[in-house]
């Protein structure tokens, strides 16, 4: 295992890859999350000397850089390994049995919450809430939610994250199941069954990036980041999104735990709702339901 208070070890840091990323993106507060992001990305991990770079060369203080790498939970200064599991406790899943869950992912993993497996295959944290209270118990591994987790799932749950769960097989895949989404502003529904996307209806928004402007079909189904553009947006920027019925652009009110940027909240037919990062290519969501 390795030892959690060793923030510096293991890689070199190569500083021309630290420069190239940070010439990428503007050095805006903003840019200073997809420079850091960039930066995990490569690494695992946030390292000190990484992080000294940046500070030098955006002109931000070494403690604002700190500040935005402790705030995110996404962003870590220790090693992570290559999977990342990360368990709910909070008072919605703690009733449904999570402790258990913890418990028996500590012991196949080898490792206590917070620690990383010595091989660096998985990392594991707990934290106190993951806004989907309506499915707990609720584990994420590597960005994919697992609704009412039970612990003889755990074992399968871990040999699918080895395999990868990137591609996804629609017709049989549990995890995914069909969401009729509306505007939270007017409450027309966006369901566009014209256009249809993993075989089911999809999700119709406009969205603007300057200077392009177009439509986005998004699949309905929790789980899955198919979608079909007008527009080809580079990844990594930030989109607007607008209802195609009343015109009015979808407001955000909280920032992506992932790379900060806006998550734009769609209401479930139902109740509840489901916030999608507005950043191209994160593929980071939220399902609440009430």
């Amino acid at each position: 295992m390795l030892d959690p208070d060793n923030c510096n070890v293991l890689e070199e840091v190569d500083t021309d890859r630290i420069l190239t990323i940070i010439e990428k993106h503007h050095p805006s507060r903003s840019g200073l999350i997809a420079i850091l992001e960039a930066i995990q990305a490569e690494y695992g991990y946030l390292p000190e000397k990484a992080l000294r770079i940046v500070s030098e060369r955006t002109k931000h203080s070494l403690v604002d850089v700190y500040g935005v790498a402790t705030f995110y939970r996404s962003f870590s200064l220790r090693p992570r390994g290559k999977h990342l599991v990360c368990a709910c406790l909070g008072t919605a899943c703690h009733v449904r049995g999570a402790p258990r869950i913890v418990q028996e992912l500590e012991r196949q993993l080898g490792i206590k919450a917070g620690q990383t497996t010595e091989d660096r295959e998985f990392t594991l944290e707990t934290v106190n809430c993951l806004g989907a209270c309506a499915l707990g118990p609720v584990v994420v591994i590597d960005g994919h939610y697992f609704s009412k987790v039970r612990t003889s799932k755990v074992s399968q749950l871990l040999e699918q994250a080895k395999k990868g769960f990137d591609n996804l097989e629609v017709e049989k895949d549990q995890r995914l199941f069909p969401l009729e989404l509306n505007c939270p502003h007017c409450n027309h529904s966006l369901k566009d069954e014209s256009f249809p996307v993993d075989g089911y209806p999809s999700i119709r928004v406009n969205l603007t990036s300057d200077p392009q402007q177009g439509w986005l079909r998004l699949s309905c189904l929790y789980g899955s980041y198919n979608s079909v553009s007008e527009c080809d947006i580079p990844a990594d920027v930030v989109v607007t999104f607008v209802c195609p019925h009343c015109g009015v652009e979808f407001p955000s009110t909280s920032d992506c735990p992932i790379c900060g940027a806006p998550l734009i909240p769609l209401l479930v037919d139902g109740g509840g709702t489901v916030q999608i990062c507005s950043r191209r290519g994160c593929k980071h969501h939220m399902l609440d339901l009430v």
